[in-house]
């Protein structure tokens, strides 16, 4: 493999630093989720915001497997602050997908780095998993959030709604890359994607 080609301290610092900062973003997000209205919305504002400092990292992403690092990071920071594996297992798929999305378009092209994102973004509705699919034992484990809560949240999340929920994932992830990428135009244009 040419050298140029692999990922050095300086790769794997930006990837912990937008690691970091999206991490953060996402988190603040879900402190919304304490208002059961909220949380179907994760389907929608996680992949909005997050998109922001999603293309901003893009912009320094100039060699295969940086985006699947991240995606390996944040499967492991779901699992460990009390969400399912499921994230980190999606995002082993997701992930890899969005890097050859991101190397077809060669790391220049807008339109694979906003496609990118978009894939990169189903480990978000992958955390809805337990509560469409095994909600029972998923609430077994957190009966202290209330009963009032529990009720509220199941009746929010039938199996039915599950693609609906892919799909705006999908939808906001493309919306959150094009947000990212028109308030970012001009580290775009440093960076040389167009």
């Amino acid at each position: 493999m040419n050298d140029s080609k692999k990922l050095k301290g300086k790769d794997l610092i930006n990837i912990g630093i937008f690691s970091a900062i999206y991490f953060v973003v996402i988190m603040a997000l879900a402190m919304l989720g304490f208002i059961p209205i909220f949380m179907p919305t994760y389907s929608v504002l996680m992949p909005l915001f997050g998109g922001i400092v999603f293309m901003l990292f893009l912009t320094k992403v100039k060699k295969f497997g940086m985006v699947y690092i991240m995606t390996i990071i944040m499967g492991l920071l779901m699992w460990l602050t009390g969400m399912s594996y499921y994230a980190l297992v999606i995002g082993l798929v997701t992930g890899i997908i969005s890097e050859f999305i991101l190397k077809k378009g060669e790391y220049k092209s807008a339109k694979c780095a906003i496609l990118a994102h978009a894939v990169f973004c189903f480990w978000i509705v992958s955390n809805y998993i337990p509560l469409f699919f095994f909600a029972d034992k998923y609430w077994s484990t957190r009966q202290n959030f209330g009963q009032e809560y529990i009720e509220a949240l199941t009746k929010m999340f039938p199996k039915w709604m599950f693609p609906v929920h892919i799909a705006l994932c999908f939808g906001f992830g493309i919306l959150g890359g094009l947000l990212g990428r028109k308030i970012l135009k001009k580290h775009f244009a440093k960076a040389g994607i167009a």
